[in-house]
């Protein structure tokens, strides 16, 4: 994971509350010399001494929230290109050097459109992130079908972004204000399987899908 060569250099943040038994086989399949931050937020099980085994960096972020976890590892990281995408096994991160590729001049950030498998993605899940992309669409004439569960972007340019939701509401913050300060963002397919361990902590109950329902109408 921390071997090889790489032509840009790109940090991994990986959000993660509760993850240790995911862990293993997301930082395995990390590209070589790609840099990870595994952020640890607010875990009770074994996650930020599973991470550090597998040769990540932990940082320790005590407020809770998704969009909290991301922008504290942004924060930490140090390179050109930062990687986003969940520690829950869903995203293969394998991928990621296809989307690096695709961040050519002009890009600003290359966003996963997940293609699942049977069973990955609960229909309630997928009919939200489908009503959303299409107000994006249609308020901001971004033309994106997921709200960019992986995504790869320019560090600097996120940054002049400033803060953004601290909660759910992150990916459709990010992609708001990515349409408002005139990025040019690009979708590129990845693959979505059944996260490999526990449940979502949005999708995988009814509380969590109404606190992050809640999330984004606040965006809106």
């Amino acid at each position: 994971m921390n071997g090889g060569e790489n032509t840009q250099r790109v940090t991994v943040v990986l959000p993660c509350r509760n993850e240790a038994g995911a862990l293993p086989s997301v930082l395995a399949a990390i590209p070589a010399g790609y840099e990870v931050i595994v952020v640890d937020n607010g875990s009770t099980d074994a996650t930020a001494t599973v991470a550090k085994a597998g040769g990540a960096r932990v940082i320790t972020e005590t407020r809770p929230g998704y969009g909290s976890a991301v922008q504290a590892g942004v924060d930490a990281s140090a390179t050109e290109l930062v990687a986003v995408l969940d520690g829950d096994g869903s995203m293969n991160p394998a991928e990621l050097p296809c989307l690096v590729a695709d961040l050519t001049p002009g890009v600003t950030m290359v966003a996963g459109r997940r293609r699942p498998v049977p069973g990955a993605w609960p229909w309630h899940a997928r009919l939200g992130n489908r009503i959303l992309a299409s107000w994006l669409r249609r308020r901001y004439g971004l033309e994106v079908y997921d709200l960019a569960a992986m995504r790869v972007v320019r560090r600097a340019e996120l940054a002049r972004l400033g803060p953004l939701h601290p909660r759910s509401g992150y990916p459709l913050a990010l992609l708001a204000g990515a349409a408002s300060a005139g990025w040019r963002v690009v979708e590129r397919d990845i693959s979505y399987r059944p996260r490999s361990h526990g449940v979502s902590k949005v999708s995988g109950s009814l509380m969590g899908t109404l606190r992050a329902a809640r999330d984004f109408w606040s965006v809106r």
